[in-house]
């Protein structure tokens, strides 16, 4: 019954998420992953357990986001995970994963459907 979690430890919203994790009595993996980036197969791999598209997950007010011009519309999915891979803090946060399944913790309660199970 492993979680892990997509960590910022600068984000308030991952902070939270990892906290209701905490005073559930669980431990989850953490990845910091602006330290650890996830490569595009497991970028597709989250984005497939989330049931979004590439785009859905990019921070848009990041200087990365207009500097990369990802508000291009025409931009294919695996430019936009190209651009997640290079530059992670593109990534929208925190994610959490458990048996296979992943939620977005924005707003950290989102992480309930998770331990449902």
């Amino acid at each position: 019954m492993t979680y892990t979690i997509y960590h910022n430890p600068r984000c308030s919203k991952s902070r939270q998420t990892l906290a209701l994790l905490n005073e559930r009595g669980i431990e989850p993996v953490v990845i910091e992953y602006l330290q650890a980036p996830p490569d595009a197969t497991t970028l597709r791999s989250l984005l497939a357990m989330l049931g979004m598209a590439p785009r859905a997950l990019l921070r848009r007010g990041e200087d990365a986001y207009r500097q990369l011009g990802l508000d291009d519309p025409t931009l294919p999915d695996a430019a936009i995970i190209d651009a997640m891979v290079q530059a992670p803090v593109l990534i929208e946060r925190p994610i959490v994963v458990h048996e296979g399944r992943a939620v977005l913790g924005r707003p950290p309660e989102n992480i309930e459907t998770l331990l449902q199970t």
